[in-house]
């Protein structure tokens, strides 16, 4: 999609383009979901979403360029030339990058032309300095006398040395075209003797049967002409089995003046060795393209340069039978136009020797994208492999809630799609074998099962919301408090950071992949089934009474609504599926220890008052405790029940503020072990006063529920007090046992278990219960109170209250949770729903059959309810 832009040649102008897309996707989204009655809870992160979706979608092909270049510049300070940037964009990014190109040729020129030189230097100058080392050895030896003739010819070879360096050093400017040969009129015979007397210097066996007109006079650079005659004939020795010659013939097309010069010649090497294959015969002509027997695979390469030099050519043929490599050298004449094969020319500087390209090691920090210096060490890209299979099982979790989630009521689907979610993002974790996380997706499941099992919304609710708490957790490895609070905050910022991993999955590696044909021809498809479907259903009733059976009755905003909704499970599995395969560093925060304080007074002192003030208020509790009823009447004028409850809130508070005061002045304290013996001991007292707390305000609460009745709050307030109480206790185990680190997970997980207690428990059933038991003790009960609780409690009011009293009671829930169209919907069903239509049934409030003693709705008449309210009312 991104390709659409590359017609267009200004950068800011896509950039508009781009924001214009985005900002029409999110309001046509915002748009459609207020005409279906979409709860803008739903509305905004879908449309956000997908705005960013077409964001980062058309922004992709924008900006790889960018990033192609970043990875070639990175090979070439490795030293490889290669890589090249593509791109069809004709903006501003597109000419830096056919700029970059142009760039990288130039540099991978040099660079081969500095290779080649070193390479050829190397070669050439072996085969002189060869020769002029034997001759020297022959004269230390005393093989050869010592005389004028021999150290002449010693001369001679380091002469010729000279020379040699010399040509090299002007190689790369050969190369490029810009020095003229050095044409001449050249003796072949002599030429060719001299090579081979060479050839034979440097220790070669070499028998010689030559064909070469004494006469024959070539145009050519003598010197470039005797480098690659002894190229080719070196060759051609040391291939040449023992006892055969090698042949060399040449011959002309007749010259200008009749004895060849300024015409055509040629120049052929016949030997009897194992020849070359057919299918080698331009490999070996490449640098370092040996044919496995010996040399350094350089020397044909630059005969062929210099016959390319000449305007000609050097190749192999086909032998004559019996013989094995034949290789023939054709130069054309001065008349003849010759096709330059050099590379384009460049600044004709005379190079100075230059050392061979190494890999040098890359030191300098890596660029940074976007999000990378956004998230920084927060959240590090580690390259994520691409998940198509994570995106195929996001998708999939998404198009199940779209499906069959239930929108009547909480139920057995919404338990499934989470259970979906969950499964979606744990096979992909990074951690998902540790027994961290699979301790969190356990206590995870728990928690989601109360959505199929009770009826209560705000305990589906807090256990759903725990759930997702408690297995982002584990997927992040969360050990300390800032590291739990960062994986709940996380898997929302996961949409945005995962942007480009999402990007990666969609761009299936490797040309071959089917996987984009086949999303595209899946989507045409289902587009042609949609339209032509929905076409010839309106025009032939039978056809449409046939969709009408395979296809569920639909309205536009139950359509839209689920269409939106698969789009947010989508979305937010996808984000904890990217949270578990590249975890955030949550604990970015949590392993910095502020700098411990200078004095220990700084912190003992506020431990030492707050300990004061504890017992203090001990020291209260305890008076009132033996005064009794009358002293807490004469003191403050409240009944006892109203005493003990006045102070629970400040007293879960103060039970809560505890553990924060004992976690600040363990990370300021000193090391010292003096520094630890002050601390565990006012800490100790402060911990074990706070226990103290905690059963007088769970002794309070109690003497209150007595006096006054249970409620929901009450209980979970109970609950969360003792809970508070166990974390309190379990600090002065850890910290008597040295073992701190492990407290924000045991508070984490014996918090989600508490949670799956209360749920486990029936919190609704059994506050009716107690209240019932209550009412049967003092006859006191508040009904209307027990009209507010869930259908968990239906059983037991129906059970334990005289028939009309529980109509009364229970009268609202038809109309309410037990609506028909949430009991007619299988995915809505719920175990704590199930268990309350039979009573509902047979106390008449909902139908049984086609006879009903009360239509479903119609309650209780309102004169019989009066006299109920009048009996029971508290």
């Amino acid at each position: 999609m991104s390709a659409w832009f590359d017609a267009v040649s200004s950068l800011k102008a896509k950039l508009g383009l781009l924001v214009v897309a985005s900002v029409v996707t999110a309001v046509l989204l915002t748009l459609l979901g207020s005409a279906a009655d979409v709860s803008p809870l739903l509305v905004l992160p879908v449309s956000v979403a997908l705005a960013l979706g077409v964001t980062q979608l058309l922004a992709a092909g924008m900006v790889a360029p960018l990033r192609r270049m970043t990875e070639v510049s990175r090979a070439m300070a490795r030293g490889d030339y290669t890589g090249r940037v593509r791109t069809s964009a004709t903006d501003e990014v597109g000419q830096l990058a056919t700029a970059f190109n142009r760039m990288a040729e130039d540099l991978a020129r040099v660079d081969r032309e500095r290779r080649d030189l070193i390479a050829t230097v190397s070669h050439e100058l072996r085969t002189p300095l060869t020769a002029m080392t034997a001759l020297l050895e022959n004269l230390a030896d005393g093989v050869v006398p010592a005389d004028s003739q021999h150290l002449g010819a010693a001369l001679e070879e380091a002469q010729r040395l000279g020379r040699l360096v010399e040509d090299l050093l002007q190689l790369s400017r050969l190369e490029a075209g810009v020095v003229d040969l050095d044409r001449q009129d050249v003796a072949l015979h002599p030429l060719v003797d001299d090579v081979v007397a060479q050839v034979r210097a440097t220790g070669r066996t070499l028998d010689v049967a030559m064909d070469v007109a004494d006469d024959l006079v070539v145009a050519g650079d003598p010197a470039r002409l005797r480098q690659l005659l002894v190229n080719v004939v070196d060759n051609s020795a040391r291939h040449a089995p023992a006892g055969t010659s090698v042949r060399i013939t040449a011959g002309d097309d007749g010259g200008t003046d009749g004895g060849g010069i300024g015409g055509s010649w040629w120049l052929e090497v016949v030997d009897a060795g194992g020849g070359v294959a057919p299918e080698d015969r331009d490999r070996v002509f490449e640098r370092f393209g040996t044919d496995g027997a010996g040399g350094t695979g350089l020397g044909l390469a630059v005969a062929r340069w210099v016959a390319e030099l000449h305007g000609g050519s050097l190749r192999f043929l086909d032998p004559d039978v019996g013989q094995g490599a034949r290789i023939r050298l054709e130069v054309p004449g001065e008349r003849a136009t010759a096709v330059p094969t050099s590379p384009a020319p460049v600044p004709s500087a005379v190079p100075s020797v230059v050392a061979p390209t190494v890999a040098v090691p890359e030191t300098t920090p890596r660029p940074q994208s976007g999000l990378d210096a956004v998230f920084g060490r927060f959240w590090p890209d580690r390259a994520a492999p691409h998940g198509l299979r994570t995106v195929v099982a996001a998708a999939g979790a998404g198009l199940v809630a779209g499906i069959a989630l239930s929108f009547t009521a909480v139920g057995i689907t919404w338990t499934l799609v989470a259970l979906t979610c969950g499964a979606a993002a744990l096979v992909t974790a990074r951690r998902r074998r540790e027994p961290w996380t699979l301790v969190c997706a356990g206590l995870a499941i728990m928690l989601v099962l109360p959505m199929t099992l009770r009826a209560a919304w705000w305990v589906q609710m807090l256990g759903l919301v725990v759930a997702a708490a408690v297995f982002l957790c584990g997927v992040t490895g969360a050990r300390t408090l800032p590291g739990i609070l960062l994986s709940g905050m996380a898997w929302p910022l996961a949409s945005l950071r995962g942007l480009p991993w999402f990007g990666r999955s969609l761009r299936i590696a490797g040309t071959g992949s089917r996987t984009p044909a086949v999303v595209r021809t899946t989507v045409w498809s289902l587009l042609g089934l949609g339209v032509f479907g929905t076409i010839f259903a309106s025009a032939n009733p039978v056809f449409g009474s046939w969709v009408d059976q395979l296809v569920p009755n639909l309205t536009f905003n139950d359509l839209v609504g689920r269409a939106f909704l698969a789009c947010f499970v989508f979305a937010a599995t996808l984000g904890a599926a990217y949270l578990a395969l590249n975890p955030a560093d949550v604990e970015v925060l949590g392993g910095r220890r502020p700098a411990a304080l200078a004095n220990r007074f700084e912190w003992l002192v506020p431990v030492l008052v707050v300990d004061a003030v504890f017992l203090a208020f001990i020291a209260a509790q305890a008076r009132a405790l033996v005064g009794g009823r009358n002293y807490i009447e004469a003191t403050t004028g409240l009944t006892y029940a109203d005493y003990v409850h006045q102070g629970f809130g400040q007293l879960t508070l103060a039970t809560a503020l505890t553990v924060l005061v004992v976690w600040i002045a363990s990370r300021r304290a000193g090391d010292s072990i003096e520094d630890r013996r002050w601390l565990r001991g006012s800490l100790g007292l402060l911990c074990v006063l706070t226990l103290l707390v905690v059963a007088s305000a769970l002794r309070g609460m109690s003497v209150y529920q007595d006096a006054y009745g249970f409620t929901t709050l009450r209980l979970f307030v109970d609950v969360f007090e003792g809970w508070l109480g166990f974390v309190v206790l379990a600090i002065m185990v850890a910290g008597a046992a040295g073992r701190g680190a492990w407290l924000p997970r045991i508070a984490l997980v014996s918090g989600a278990v508490a949670l799956v207690g209360l749920a486990a428990i029936n919190p609704d059933a059994w506050v009716a219960g107690r209240n019932i038991d209550r009412y049967e003790a003092t006859g006191k009960l508040d009904l209307r109170y027990l009209q507010d609780l869930s259908a968990d409690a239906t059983p037991v009011i129906a059970d334990r209250l005289p028939p009309e009293v529980s109509r009364c009671v229970l009268q609202q829930l038809p109309d309410n949770e037990m609506r028909a169209e949430a009991l007619d919907d299988p995915r809505a069903w719920n175990l704590g729903r199930s268990r309350a239509e039979g009573p509902l049934t047979d106390l008449g409030l909902l139908p049984a059959g086609e006879q009903a003693a009360y239509d479903v709705g119609t309650g209780v008449p309102a004169d019989e309810c009066s006299d109920v309210w009048a009996d029971f009312g508290e």
